[in-house]
């Protein structure tokens, strides 16, 4: 049993070492649309990446390198050419901010720690946050000081503040490993003391749950046929589709959003809808890309890209070159599996972070 927990200790400091497919090349700032981008160090990178992902607002976290001299980085090669594991987190500043970005990861990470992250040592676990101008510096000068003013920690705070000059992208085997290894990312994480560290640290401290329980969980099978109606229950766990122009939310024009009927995630919101003609609710983009997922769908004897929800795993609908806008893309989604909940009603429902998209002048 010793000797097991140690492997998975180890595992983010000496288990990655497969081909270095998809790594090396310098993006500086890698873009995704309407985001903003924070690139932060913690030490392991699959840890830092698994918690900003869980942070409502994040829209997707690359994991990489950063902070070094030389350039084209590997897994095998990064410390020594001075670079620190690192994660750029995508978001959209609409829905969270860049303080409230460093608030949390700072809330994941060990700031007192100067010889690495809990089981991971060496230069290249430091913790780091790389601002991009002077606003960021500030923002994030501000938030250690007072991080070390709350008492929280006995020792001082040696998070490192450093100029972003560039980031490189890591393997593809290390992109999403939380998602793509469960059970040797928990075992990693546990053993290596993070965990532990968190809980005990921020045991008292709310804000820091999302971390390491996701507030959105599909309930057993029993459960759903209970609280769905039969036609929400095909739509979402057996893949039907409702019928045209018949359904809850085609004509809906309210403001407010949309979320998982099985699970409550965020999906999409009014300010996307539109009418496709086609009737089903369409949507030009979603609410929080982070909660949609994507896979090929050949029933019917035709390639489709059907959508699902990344917590609840429900069937939503298919996507489509189709659509309006920049990305041309429409979301056409079933009413069965969405509920409305309207701006009047966000706040008492626990999506009060969404007002502000309805504010005037938004």
């Amino acid at each position: 049993m010793a000797a097991g927990l140690a492997l998975f200790v180890m595992a983010c400091q000496g288990g990655k070492t497969q081909p270095a497919e998809g790594a090396g090349k310098m993006t500086g700032m890698i873009q995704t649309e309407n985001a903003a981008v924070a690139t932060l160090a913690g030490g392991c990178f699959w840890c830092v990446a698994s918690d900003m992902k869980k942070l409502p607002g994040v829209i997707r976290v690359v994991s990489g390198y950063a902070g070094g001299s030389e350039k084209n980085p590997t897994y095998e090669t990064y410390m020594a050419q001075g670079h620190l594991e690192a994660a750029q987190v995508h978001y959209d500043p609409k829905v969270v901010t860049y303080e409230q970005i460093l608030t949390y990861f700072l809330k994941h990470i060990d700031p007192t720690d100067a010889g690495g992250q809990f089981a991971d040592r060496g230069p290249g676990y430091r913790s780091a946050v790389f601002y991009n101008d002077e606003v960021e510096r500030k923002t994030a000068a501000g938030a250690l000081q007072a991080l070390a003013a709350s008492g929280k920690f006995g020792k001082p705070i040696v998070t490192e503040l450093k100029p972003f000059t560039g980031f490189y992208p890591a393997e593809d085997y290390h992109q999403d490993y939380d998602e793509k290894n469960p059970l040797r990312y928990r075992a990693y994480r546990s053993g290596s003391g993070r965990e532990g560290f968190l809980r005990e640290v921020w045991k008292k401290d709310q804000s820091n749950t999302p971390a390491s329980t996701p507030p959105y969980r599909k309930p057993d099978d029993q459960t759903l046929k209970k609280t769905l109606s039969p036609m929400q229950y095909n739509v979402t766990q057996k893949s039907a589709t409702e019928p045209p122009f018949q359904n809850e939310y085609v004509h809906n024009k309210q403001e407010g959003i949309y979320v998982d009927v099985v699970s409550g995630e965020p999906l999409f919101s009014s300010l996307d809808k539109y009418d496709s003609g086609t009737g089903w609710p369409s949507f030009t983009r979603p609410l929080e890309p982070a909660n949609i997922l994507t896979k090929e769908d050949r029933s019917f004897f035709e390639a489709r890209t059907e959508v699902r929800s990344r917590h609840a795993d429900s069937h939503l609908g298919h996507v489509f070159p189709d659509g309006p806008g920049p990305a041309g893309l429409r979301y056409c989604m079933n009413s069965a599996a969405l509920r409305f909940v309207s701006k009047e009603d966000l706040e008492k429902e626990g999506y009060g972070r969404y007002l502000k998209l309805f504010s005037p002048g938004k």
